[in-house]
């Protein structure tokens, strides 16, 4: 019987396992709680705020949700909620960048 990876075998690389693997757990979870420390600001906006920044539908309607919240568990876990969402988006920068300029004008 032969194990699926053979130590001896001259095909085998370190470091090409390495690359499989992909980012380390720690790093995983520190980009999932940006996503939500994001999502946190988002709750914080005003509505016309909200307005201006380009969010999917079913996260504005958390966020909507989650400023309606009193600060207890249901907000914080509707906060996760909001994490959880961010992190199926493809690509959070444009939001990053509305949420920039939001906040820039504010000031």
């Amino acid at each position: 019987m032969r194990d699926s990876v053979d130590m001896h075998d001259d095909d085998f690389d370190p470091d090409s396992f390495e690359e499989l693997e992909g980012p380390s757990k720690s790093q995983r979870k520190r980009d999932a709680t940006a996503l939500q420390d994001l999502g946190a600001q988002l709750v914080k906006l005003t509505s016309a705020q909200l307005n201006r920044i380009p969010l999917p539908d079913d996260l504005l309607a958390a966020v909507r949700a989650a400023q309606a919240m009193p600060q207890r568990g249901a907000h914080k876990r509707q906060l996760q909620y909001i994490g959880k969402l961010m992190r199926q988006i493809d690509d959070p920068e444009p939001i990053r960048a509305a949420l920039a300029t939001v906040q820039n004008v504010r000031r």
